[in-house]
């Protein structure tokens, strides 16, 4: 392994030998390798098992149903597009901060702390776990931004592990300010917030991200992961592609030469920009939701970046590693259409099916571990907060209600049961781990061998987290 010295030199090390946690991960390593496939082949391939199980459960289903089932979950009435774009604008959104000059410095200066790959890979991970809890899409990418910096310092480090340890730090996304579900559940005019649907009231962040056991719980799988990325590190290199440091040409300060260049480069329009965004989020109460999110990241954005032909140029290169999202939107979009179809008059759909055979005979007590276990499930079909919710959501609710759980506390531990159990699953469902692929120019067989670790330790520890917490709330 290497190692840099107080003089700035970096060294080779005496190889280690392996321990408990590099013998797993490279177990898991070498089986990804040889089974998984591209993800958008991947999600082909869930498409084909979800029509296969509706043909197979759903009573009535025929083929000319299932394809209407499918298109409309697309391109039709209940189609995906509006969701979809909120997502990729909080992922472009974040990116393009992370971009602004005055935080890519900060980047810069943040890797050069690192002395070795091991702290390296936990300072990816320190900081993807840091921003993903003020925003999913920053935290989605900052980790893989200071991944490339490490990678630069430490040429002969596994590129694979350290965007991987950037990864991880995603898992806690749900548990953060810009969780979709327990965003959704605060504004009772959103189309996803299904308690107010079902029962007609909402219930507050206090209710949901600001509990106990859900920072708790934060806390503990974060501290759990961290000494994971630091015993799973890899003996061999994985030298990253020379195009992952290309960057952007600067512009050059110049004089403008026409009147359309001269606007370009008037910061004044972007300081008022802000000042408008600003002035509506306080005015309408400082409400957080999924759409104000995306207001006040691009406001800061373009503050940040002070000339909106810089904000400009950020945004197009940022909005460049949203491609293989838009991609398998559609094919996502379908499987909801799929697991919602209805064959028969009165018969039930795949999803309900699946739901309720989780919750089938659930308690108070048991009711929470048994939603994160079928979120966790369902979130390989469906990998988005939001879409997830509103498939998994109303069995989840309905199952509290039937068993006398109707307050607020209550059913807002529902909804983070669902939540984190979509955080778990991404670690193993290759969907949001596409656009760190896209900025550091690698396949998905390079990376998701380590993630599975931190789909176990997740699985494991937040997995207690909702069989403790009916006790305490």
């Amino acid at each position: 392994m290497t190692e840099l010295r107080a003089d700035g030199a970096i060294t080779e090390q005496p190889t280690q030998r392996r321990g408990v946690m590099q013998s797993l991960t490279g177990l898991s390593v070498r089986y990804v390798e040889r089974l998984m496939p591209d993800p958008y082949l991947f999600a082909v391939i869930l498409t084909l098992i979800v029509a296969g199980l509706v043909a197979a459960l759903v009573r009535g289903a025929s083929a000319s149903g299932m394809l209407t089932a499918w298109y409309a979950g697309v391109w039709g009435r209940e189609n995906i597009f509006t969701f979809a774009f909120q997502m990729v604008l909080i992922l472009v959104t974040g990116y393009t901060l992370a971009e602004a000059p005055v935080l890519k410095r900060a980047i810069v200066r943040v890797a050069a702390v690192p002395r070795s790959q091991a702290q390296g890979a936990l300072l990816c991970f320190s900081v993807s776990a840091a921003a993903s809890l003020l925003n999913w899409g920053l935290g989605l990418v900052a980790g893989a931004l200071v991944a490339r910096q490490v990678a630069r310092r430490f040429p002969d480090s596994h590129f694979g592990y350290l965007i991987a340890a950037a990864f991880m730090g995603f898992i806690v996304w749900t548990q953060g300010l810009s969780s979709s579900i327990a965003l959704a559940n605060t504004d009772s005019g959103s189309p996803i917030n299904v308690i107010h649907k079902i029962s007609g009231f909402t219930v507050p962040l206090s209710q949901t991200i600001f509990q106990p056991y859900s920072w708790l719980s934060a806390i503990i799988v974060l501290g759990v992961l961290a000494l994971a990325v630091w015993r799973m590190e890899p003996a061999e290199a994985l030298a990253p592609d020379p195009a992952v440091f290309e960057e952007e040409p600067e512009i050059a300060g110049q004089r403008s030469a026409t009147f359309a260049e001269w606007l370009e480069n008037q910061w004044i329009l972007n300081v008022l920009l802000f000042a408008a965004g600003i002035t509506y989020f306080v005015a309408s109460g400082c409400a957080l939701n999924i759409s104000s999110m995306i207001m006040l990241f691009t406001i800061t954005a373009a503050l940040l970046h002070r000339t909106p032909i810089r904000f400009i140029r950020a945004f197009t290169g940022a909005a460049k590693v949203s491609g293989p999202l838009l991609l398998q939107y559609p094919l996502y979009g379908g499987l909801v259409g799929l697991l919602a179809y209805q064959g028969a008059e009165g018969s039930t759909p795949l999803q309900t099916l699946l739901a309720q055979t989780l919750v089938n005979g659930a308690t108070e007590y048991t009711l929470p571990f048994l939603t994160f276990i079928g979120s966790v499930v369902i979130s390989l079909f469906v990998p988005s907060g939001g879409g997830h919710w509103a498939v998994q959501g109303p069995i989840a609710v309905d199952s509290a209600l039937a068993i006398g759980q109707q307050s607020p506390a209550y059913l807002g531990l529902v909804s983070m049961a669902v939540a984190v159990g979509e955080g778990v699953a991404n670690m193993i469902q290759p969907f949001w781990l596409l656009p760190l692929l896209a900025i550091a120019k690698l396949n998905v067989r390079q990376v998701m061998g380590f993630t599975i670790v931190a789909f176990v330790i997740g699985l494991v520890v937040l997995g207690a987290m909702t069989l403790i917490a009916p006790w305490v709330i």
